[in-house]
């Protein structure tokens, strides 16, 4: 919690710029001097060169990123009722985002929240936390307090991993931290569609919902067509093209949980999973072979590039995909593809999807740059924070 008299954290001349732009982070060649007995996790006041008060932030004194701004008011101490006004700051913007169609969403996406390295995604009234830094790790129960106050969850369940966990120096932390769990999978709603939420075993916190609108989209195009979804994990994008009226969905995937989930998610939406099938395969052979032709395809991989080294192969993976959807796709047929990985930058995500083009000798248009759903707000400084990327293009 906010002590008495933080600790302040100066920055080399002309450092500031990032910051005063936008960006929630500064990273730690920027930092001229720390004073007092900052540890990592704790909130110190950033100042300029000069020793002008600029924000409160995360410090952290060995990783790359040593600051995670909280916030600009440098007077205001972050205890309990600044969580709790954050956390209602952002459930308010979800009431007002959200329809009552849709029961699982975004709650706080950490930075673009002012929560950095905190994630709350809500299924129904079932909660998952996830806190990726030592900052945020410090003011869970604070945070959990205010999650607890403002919605009443019958449960939440801590999933905190991954590579930026370790980083921080955190271990990792599963499990139910308030409820206990439920008998199955968590079942939720989204767009009128419904789809149960493996919440303990599946990806990310069960599901991915920053593509919801992007599945109401391609839905809306879906009318008549016949349509390869690769890399389908549970079937979401299918079940929306199947009720958009699809003449036909094949699903992809190469695990074979995820088709099974695909073929039970089509059935509990009426859909009969004879006429839109799902195929256990690897996406990549099975691009190269395709046994039949589709109008609309949507290439939503994993992320290839977990890391900053993995840039070069990941991009040759996704070359290769879009390559292949490029060249098997009809005059007049749309491809929508994406990228979750953080590393693989907006522009350079372009690039590949153009040589990919190039390569397979077709001309393409652009018809819109696809993002993640509004209850997955990003500050306008922080491009870093739009992780997601996709492109709906139309073969010519």
């Amino acid at each position: 919690m906010a002590k008495e008299n933080p600790p302040y954290v100066m920055l080399k001349n002309g450092r500031e710029a990032s910051l005063l732009r936008g960006h929630p982070w500064v990273f730690s060649g920027a930092v001229a001097r720390v004073s007092g007995n900052a540890a990592a996790g704790d909130v110190v006041t950033v100042t300029d060169a000069k020793g002008q008060a600029l924000a409160l932030a995360f410090y952290h004194p060995a990783t790359d990123i040593a600051l995670r701004v909280l916030s600009a008011d440098v007077s205001r101490p972050v205890n309990e009722a600044f969580w709790r006004e954050r956390v209602g700051a952002a459930l308010n913007l979800r009431r007002r985002l959200l329809s009552d169609q849709t029961t699982a969403w975004r709650w706080i996406n950490a930075e673009g929240d002012g929560c950095p390295g905190l994630i709350v995604d809500a299924y129904g009234d079932t909660l998952v936390l996830s806190i990726t830094t030592a900052g945020m790790e410090k003011h869970k129960a604070a945070v959990v307090q205010a999650l607890v106050d403002l919605a009443g969850p019958s449960r939440i369940y801590e999933q905190s991993a991954g590579r930026s966990r370790k980083l921080e120096g955190l271990e990792e932390a599963r499990g139910y931290i308030v409820g206990k769990a439920q008998n199955g999978p968590v079942r939720v709603f989204e767009n009128g569609h419904t789809f149960d939420v493996d919440i303990e075993g599946g990806q990310k916190t069960g599901f991915f919902l920053d593509q919801r609108e992007n599945r109401r989209m391609l839905g809306a195009l879906a009318s008549g067509a016949t349509v390869l979804n690769c890399f389908c994990y549970t079937g979401a994008f299918s079940v929306y093209c199947a009720a958009g009226g699809a003449a036909r969905v094949v699903s992809v995937d190469i695990s074979q949980s995820a088709c099974e989930a695909t073929a039970r998610h089509l059935r509990q939406n009426g859909f009969d999973p004879d006429r839109h099938p799902v195929v256990a395969a690897d996406a990549f052979v099975y691009l190269r072979h395709l046994p039949e032709s589709f109008d609309l395809m949507i290439l939503d991989p994993p992320a290839f590039a977990k890391t900053r080294k993995d840039v070069t192969r990941a991009s040759r993976g996704y070359k290769d995909i879009n390559l292949q959807a490029m060249k098997q796709l009809p005059a007049g047929g749309l491809l929508a593809t994406f990228s979750c990985s953080n590393f693989i930058e907006e522009d350079l995500f372009g690039k590949i999807v153009g040589a990919a083009a190039s390569d397979a000798k077709v001309r393409i248009q652009v018809l819109a740059r696809l993002e993640a759903g509004p209850d997955h707000p990003t500050g306008l400084g922080h491009p870093e924070g739009r992780y997601l990327k996709g492109l709906l293009l139309r073969k010519l």
